[in-house]
């Protein structure tokens, strides 16, 4: 898939995931289906259905009902992730949503076109999704529960690679797989003086009744998101903000402003505006500090002497990626970056950022790129080393080059069983009933 189609399936599945309208024609909306206290409406099928049709699939109006039948297989798991008791936390919430819309806004290039293409900020779709991506983890939970007990043994994989017919047997496409060390620019503490001193004057002229808060947070706010709304970020709840800023936020008096706060995005100063018990609506103008040639030299200097350290066998590559690599993704699996397609270390070519290709694409295996300036994210300038880890010819599936995708698929088929048989033992204790048009389906019908 191409970086102009990915971008496009990205934007139209991160409507769907998350349960948003999309342009489609209208239906009246009815319940689909209920499981428990939960229901399914026609539209959220209808949704789905639009999914399955862009990934380049024919019209088959059957695949609906595998599609209702998946849900409240999913609706099923979270009935019982709650009468279980299972549960997620604020922060695990907030680390989730916080991994995917990374990896969304890295398919847009910066926090700015992705808010711009929404004409959202990205704390406004948090705050919206939050309850919903409560949900899929209190599901996955639930699944995690089932399928956790369930193991793959060397003979297991084996037998299920010679269960596959001969002519069966799929080409597997080019694949790479590469490590990389990212280091964040750090700013001079000239460069943060400045940041503090223009945002203490913004604040005097504010408190003395001079400038206006929200027409300065539109002219000089560095978070365009929430610019454009006056630097009103809208009711959050304890816990969904970072540290820093949040201690600050719930300490203040409604229209009272804060001091100068530094987190991770850059420097603030707050006005509470409301707030209901653990929640509060706050403004804010953020700024960060400017670049200096010397900051960016410092943090190539720093990545050089690093490479040079791995050159000499001082340290593994691996080592020096959870020593010293920002980057929250790769940095604990040793540099390895995971194709969040497949949940392997594997990419095929097209699925790898053009950028990254175009580093690797001449390197021999083992080989590292000279330091190159990234963009994070968060849209903040940083700089990265790329090392070739692997990369395999076109073959077709073999027990000697394919056996972690092996084994993967034998322990998924062994999970999707165990899924299955507690489905079967959970289905008749459970209310569960199916609305037309879909009480035909077969496998769930209206009880």
């Amino acid at each position: 898939m191409t970086t102009s189609k990915l971008k496009g399936y990205l934007i139209f599945l991160l409507c769907i995931y998350f349960g948003k309208a999309i342009s489609q024609p209208q239906i009246l909306d009815q319940v689909a289906a209920i499981v428990g206290s939960k229901i399914i409406l026609q539209s959220e099928v209808e949704q789905q259905y639009q999914v399955y049709l862009s990934q380049g699939n024919y019209a088959k109006p059957e695949i609906k009902c595998s599609i209702l039948e998946k849900m409240i297989v999913n609706k099923l798991l979270l009935h019982h992730a709650i009468i279980d008791s299972i549960e997620v936390t604020d922060q695990q919430v907030e680390d989730g949503m916080e991994r995917r819309f990374r990896y969304y806004i890295e398919q847009f290039g910066s926090v700015e076109k992705f808010e711009e293409f929404y004409g959202k900020s990205v704390l406004d779709w948090r705050e919206e999704l939050r309850p919903i991506f409560r949900e899929n983890l209190l599901t996955q939970a639930m699944q995690d529960k089932v399928q956790s007990p369930v193991s793959v043994a060397p003979y297991d994989v084996k037998k299920f690679f010679i269960d596959i017919p001969t002519d069966s047997l799929p080409l597997i496409n080019a694949e790479i797989e590469y490590q990389q060390i990212v280091k964040n620019v750090s700013f001079g503490e000239a460069a943060k003086k400045e940041c503090k001193d223009k945002l203490d004057a913004y604040r005097k002229r504010i408190i003395s009744g001079e400038s206006d808060f929200g027409t300065l947070a539109v002219l000089y706010s560095a978070d365009k998101g929430s610019a454009r709304n006056n630097g009103e970020l809208g009711f959050v709840n304890r816990g969904d903000l970072v540290p820093e800023f949040e201690a600050a936020a719930f300490k203040l008096q409604k229209n009272e402003i804060s001091p100068v706060v530094e987190t991770k995005f850059g420097f603030h100063i707050i006005q509470l505006i409301e707030r209901r018990g653990n929640q509060i609506n706050v403004r804010h103008i953020l700024l960060r500090p400017t670049i200096t040639d010397a900051d960016n030299k410092q943090t190539i200097a720093l990545l050089d002497s690093v490479v040079d350290l791995i050159h000499k066998d001082s340290i593994s590559f691996s080592e020096a990626a959870q020593k010293y690599s920002d980057d929250e993704e790769s940095h604990f699996s040793g540099g390895n970056v995971i194709n969040p397609q497949t949940g392997t270390t594997r990419w095929e070519i097209d699925e790898i950022d053009r950028i990254v290709f175009q580093l690797i694409d001449q390197l021999n295996i083992n080989e590292i790129t000279a330091v190159v300036p990234h963009q994070t994210a968060q849209g903040k300038l940083a700089y990265r080393v790329i090392k070739l880890k692997e990369r395999t010819k076109p073959h077709v599936l073999n027990m000697t080059d394919d056996y972690q995708r092996l084994q993967n698929l034998a322990l998924t088929k062994n999970q999707e069983k165990a899924l299955n048989d507690w489905v079967k033992k959970k289905k008749p204790g459970t209310f569960i009933q199916v609305n037309s048009p879909f009480n035909a389906c077969s496998e769930f019908k209206i009880n």
